[in-house]
């Protein structure tokens, strides 16, 4: 055998080897395109897609799209914080977060050189802060509701409650 033919041998080998090697490897990633294991971060929007009960906690989490951990960690909030102190961070963020004003004139004269570009605001990030913070007050009255005040003691019972109504029309 010579050279050249040995040489093309071993290539053609090679090709045939690369070429099986990288359709496995792309039968491969199909099939993990397909299967996403549970409790994975990926495409999950922070765990909405496995909010399917039908709890009020799971329902807020799908309409706003957002899980009550990741609102507090947006505003820089710990569990169970005033309300005052939502829409204090809120207010912070969404102006730090916002356009800035308008930059005076350029000046004349020695210093009216190249101005440094304004720095920019991120809509996207504005419009987080404003998700986060409807998620923690949809949370907070979804609270209240849940848990109204109890009426004094020796008051009576709404006109409306099931005891009133229990025994029938007359």
């Amino acid at each position: 055998m010579s050279a050249p033919k040995i040489i093309i041998q071993i290539l053609v080998t090679g090709a045939q080897i690369f070429g099986k090697a990288l359709f496995e490897a792309g039968k491969q990633a199909a099939k993990n395109a397909k299967h996403t294991p549970q409790g994975a971060i990926g495409s999950d929007i922070a765990g909405v897609r496995n909010a399917t009960s039908g709890s009020l906690t799971d329902k807020l989490t799908r309409e706003h799209r957002m899980t009550l951990d990741e609102a507090h960690l947006i505003l820089n909030l710990k569990q169970g914080e005033s309300l005052e102190n939502v829409l204090k961070n809120y207010e912070h963020l969404f102006k730090v977060n916002g356009p800035r004003p308008a930059p005076d004139p350029p000046m004349t004269g020695a210093r009216a050189g190249k101005q440094p570009a304004p720095p920019t605001h991120s809509h996207y990030l504005q419009s987080k802060v404003v998700r986060a913070r409807e998620r923690i007050e949809a949370e907070m009255q979804v609270g209240k509701e849940a848990d109204p005040t109890p009426p004094p003691p020796g008051a009576s019972p709404p006109s409306g409650s099931a005891q009133g109504n229990a025994g029938g029309s007359n």
